[in-house]
């Protein structure tokens, strides 16, 4: 009975040994559907200025995302809006503080409304994606392109406003870190829109 049972204790070790290597060598074969997505993402950011960044605020997306470019433009514009939002808040408090110049002052309340203006543009830049249609495709799309250049160009702007040495110190620097990041995250989004119209151009 005991060599019976060892006999059968190995041969179970023996059929478990195959169908676990069977199922490891499946899934080296099959990549999963996450991992395709990410890489959709990956290697879609890798045509954008600034692909790590574009990658790292898109990967969380991957599932909703999928392998769809129109998704995948959507998701960079709805990032874009939530970071300029964010900072704008930020931008509204910093203008508040004490112990700024009047210059520095000046230059943060200038930022704060072409914020404000990004943040419209991308507003309806994200709202026009979801009403997209094939038959007035071109025209919303080219609405959205326009959009999102403006938006661009207001990141542009408020960085403009502390140019100069006498702008100099930790606020500038406070301030710059910000737009450059809210501007990187919206050039991205401009070039993943660039190449979703493309395929439809």
């Amino acid at each position: 009975m005991e060599t019976y049972t060892s006999k059968s204790v190995a041969t179970l070790l023996i059929v478990l040994t195959f169908i676990s290597s069977s199922i490891h060598s499946g899934c080296a074969a099959r990549p999963t559907a996450g991992a395709t997505n990410t890489e959709f993402i990956r290697t879609s950011c890798s045509a954008t200025t600034y692909p790590k960044l574009c990658y790292s605020a898109l990967a969380s997306h991957a599932t909703a995302i999928q392998q769809d470019p129109k998704l995948l433009a959507h998701a960079a514009l709805s990032v874009s809006l939530d970071t300029a939002r964010s900072t704008s808040v930020d931008m509204v408090k910093l203008s508040r503080a004490t112990g700024m110049t009047s210059r520095q002052v000046g230059a943060i309340r200038d930022c704060v409304e072409e914020l404000s203006d990004s943040v419209d543009q991308l507003r309806k830049s994200v709202v026009e994606m979801n009403q997209m249609k094939g038959s007035n495709f071109e025209m919303m799309m080219s609405d959205i392109q326009t959009w999102v250049s403006a938006a661009l160009t207001d990141d542009d702007t408020c960085m403009e406003g502390f140019a100069g040495k006498f702008m100099n110190g930790a606020v500038k620097t406070a301030v710059r870190g910000r737009i450059v990041n809210v501007a990187h995250m919206t050039s991205n989004a401009l070039a993943l829109i660039n190449s979703f119209a493309a395929l439809h151009g």
